[in-house]
Parts: C-alpha cells; sequence; structure tokens
C-alpha cells in the first residue's frame, strides 16, 4: 500500500466513525513530518477515541504500523502517527481553538471524498 491508499485508509476509518468536517491537507514539500494530515473531529470524548481507534486498527489490519498516538486517553487532540500520513483527531471544543488548517494555510486541501465512499 502506498501513502496514498494509507490516506483513504484512515479516512475511510474516520467515515466510518462519523468524523465531521474531514479535511486533508497536503504537506508535501511543506512540512518534513507528513505528506498529508488528516484533520476532523467527533463530538464527544468517546467519538474521539472511537475515530482515533478505527484508524489505528485499519491501517494495522493492512500492514502499516502506527508510529505512536497521543493524547488518547483525554480525547481533546488525539494525534494517530502513520509515518507519512498523520491524523489529527480534535474533539469538538478544541478544533477552532487551535485551527490547524490556518496555521497550515498555504498546504493545498486534497479531495478525498470520492474516494471514501
Amino acid at each position: 500500500m502506498n501513502e496514498r491508499e494509507l490516506l483513504i485508509t484512515a479516512a475511510k476509518a474516520a467515515d466510518d466513525k462519523r468524523a465531521e468536517d474531514m479535511i486533508v491537507l497536503n504537506m508535501k514539500g511543506i512540512s518534513l513530518v507528513a505528506d498529508y494530515f488528516l484533520i476532523c473531529h467527533g463530538n464527544s470524548d468517546k467519538q474521539v477515541q472511537a475515530i482515533a481507534r478505527e484508524m489505528k486498527n485499519k491501517a494495522e489490519e493492512h500492514g502499516y504500523d502506527v508510529n505512536r498516538m497521543e493524547g488518547f486517553d483525554e480525547a481533546k487532540w488525539v494525534l494517530v502517527d502513520m509515518g507519512n500520513v498523520v491524523a489529527h483527531v480534535f474533539h469538538r471544543d478544541e478544533r477552532s481553538y487551535y485551527n490547524l488548517e490556518r496555521l497550515w494555510g498555504d498546504a493545498p486541501i486534497e479531495n478525498v471524498e470520492s474516494e471514501i465512499q
């Protein structure tokens, strides 16, 4: 599986757990950390945890190691590091505060909607 397939796998996992306002930033040439940032949010602590857990499980099912998952217990901002794809799963109340989309505003937005249906 290549990084695009991993991105779609993670996006489908988030969609399966009803993540809201999902956006994918193409970080190639902008960040040395990852090629893609997947940003979404859940409406409760339990939903945030379910989204992050599903991403981790689906990535591992497809043969990818999840390097780390941070913030899971607090469920306010869970970072799921899958190498070239880093997912940021926010609690609804925290997302606007951190506003990663504005912080990385020079990154092009990737359309993955048609690939996750």
